[in-house]
């Protein structure tokens, strides 16, 4: 049975998540549509300044964490966020090129999909 501090933690992830997405999106959709940048490289920017607003909020709120050694716990969410990011683009690459989805269809999918990876990782190894 999952107790419910394991729950709380993880709606307020996809809280803090929701934030980052609209970050996220904000900032791809600026830098893919109005400054003609490759899709991929938007889509990372956006990816990439949305996690580092994410570690501040979750490091705050979520988490709670008093760990002195932010850089370390700074290091270990970035790196879990990168390799989300390789599972965000394969995902969108799959769902927009290979299926014909829509592009920002597809972002959502790989956003929901990359939310699960992350908080699990997180949970597991970052604020433990």
């Amino acid at each position: 049975m999952i107790d419910t501090v394991f729950i709380l933690k993880f709606l307020k992830f996809c809280v803090v998540g929701l934030c980052g997405m609209c970050i996220d999106f904000s900032f791809t959709w600026l830098l893919k549509e109005k400054a003609k940048i490759n899709s991929y490289i938007a889509n990372s920017c956006g990816f990439i300044l949305a996690a580092s607003s994410n570690y501040l909020l979750n490091r705050w709120w979520t988490f709670s964490s008093n760990n002195p050694q932010i850089a370390r716990e700074y290091f270990s969410f970035f790196a879990i966020s990168l390799l989300g990011l390789g599972l965000n683009n394969l995902t969108i690459w799959i769902l927009s090129e290979k299926y014909r989805l829509n592009f920002y269809f597809s972002k959502l999918i790989a956003i929901g999909l990359v939310t699960i990876w992350n908080f699990s990782m997180n949970f597991l190894f970052t604020f433990v």
